[in-house]
């Protein structure tokens, strides 16, 4: 009996150490604290299961929620911290039961890597919304590798779930891709949730790396497309990516003669502003879909006075997508050369740190995207 039991403790131990040797190692650059700069960070993932992939990564966008999380700007972020929902790579390795991909392919991972996949909202492709809880791509919680925390794509590898990775087909733009794993499906899927259609008057605020895939996409539809920012330095970009007006807003002239115009707005503002003066610029029955997330302390609010006498206007919010809605923007983004406008930068502490700062001050356009293979 004690030599059974021996036995039993022995491959207990041995199976303990087996599953840690099976752990994937991996590199890339965190913060260490939200006032800090990138540095070089070595860690592990969990090992692969028979229904994930492992993706050696090969760019990684720079997201503005990144940047909220690094700095603790939405509650207490937990650290090390390595940022980057906007993966795009090559499949290295798969599991025993994955048929999704094989080794060589394309994949991609924006804001979801896991879900159950058995609750309602699951089952209607809705996982950003599972009631279970949503496992993130960095800073959450993954219930389904003992409640470790994760870590995101400024690294050189992802260990994901097929069900949650994207298939990139093979003729896409890689070092443009990444972001529409962010910036793409959180503006593609409200417009298609309110139905925008050839012809419609509608309205973009905030021309960044969420706006301009927003005009994109809109532009496409065959909507007439004005937008809404702060300065003057991207009045051209507008018109060149297909809109027909531009609104400085800080020049109150150009804000003349815009109540009850537009059919649709998407905000996509990541700063505090004035949300009724949006929603006083819809027509009656039209809608404002939010997308943009500031600080926790520059959040705007809404007086529910205000939208009385706003009456029959809608006010939404608006939270990525889930993995088929995904897949469905990825494939038309790719098909009809829907991209965003990108900066590539090494991946290297200085230069993610100096972007993080470029983007704070309003300097980059429009999306940063971090050439991971330069990662040392």
């Amino acid at each position: 009996m004690k030599q059974l039991l021996s036995l039993l403790i022995a491959l207990t131990f041995s199976s303990i150490s087996y599953a840690q040797d099976n752990r994937v190692p991996s590199k890339g650059l965190a913060l260490f604290s939200k006032d800090g700069n990138f540095e070089p960070y070595e860690f592990s993932r969990h090992a692969i299961g028979d229904n994930d992939i492992l993706i050696d990564i090969l760019y990684s966008g720079i997201c503005h929620s990144d940047i909220h999380a690094g700095r603790s700007e939405w509650g207490n972020t937990s650290y090390p911290f390595v940022g980057g929902h906007e993966i795009a790579g090559r499949v290295a390795q798969t599991g025993k039961n994955v048929t999704k991909f094989k080794v060589g392919d394309y994949a991609g991972i924006g804001c979801i890597i896991n879900s159950c996949g058995q609750c309602d909202n699951c089952k209607q492709g809705l996982e950003q919304f599972c009631e279970k809880g949503m496992v993130g791509t960095y800073g959450s919680h993954d219930h389904f590798h003992d409640n470790e925390i994760t870590q995101g794509g400024y690294a050189n590898n992802y260990v994901v779930s097929e069900n949650h990775a994207i298939k990139i087909p093979q003729n896409a733009d890689m070092k443009r891709v990444a972001p529409l794993l962010c910036a793409g499906i959180t503006t593609y899927s409200p417009i298609h949730f309110s139905k925008v259609k050839k012809d419609d008057n509608v309205a973009v605020a905030g021309f960044g790396g969420l706006g301009h895939m927003a005009v994109q996409y809109l532009v496409a539809l065959g909507a007439k497309v004005t937008v809404f920012d702060i300065t003057e330095e991207k009045r051209a970009d507008a018109k060149q990516l297909g809109a027909v007006k531009y609104v400085n807003v800080n020049n109150r002239e150009e804000l003349k003669g815009l109540e009850n115009q537009f059919s649709f707005i998407i905000s996509t503002i990541p700063a505090k502003y004035d949300p009724m003066m949006y929603v006083r610029m819809l027509k009656m029955g039209g809608e404002m879909a939010i997308v943009g997330l500031p600080a926790n302390e520059n959040v705007p609010s809404i007086s529910i006075g205000s939208l009385v006498f706003a009456s029959h206007r809608k006010v939404y919010g608006s939270l990525i997508g889930g993995i088929p809605e995904t897949q469905e923007m990825l494939d038309y983004s790719v098909a009809n050369n829907i991209y965003p406008e990108v900066e590539v930068i090494n991946a290297d502490g200085e230069s993610v740190t100096n972007a993080y700062k470029k983007v704070i001050d309003g300097k980059v356009k429009f999306r940063y995207v971090i050439d991971m293979k330069t990662l040392k």
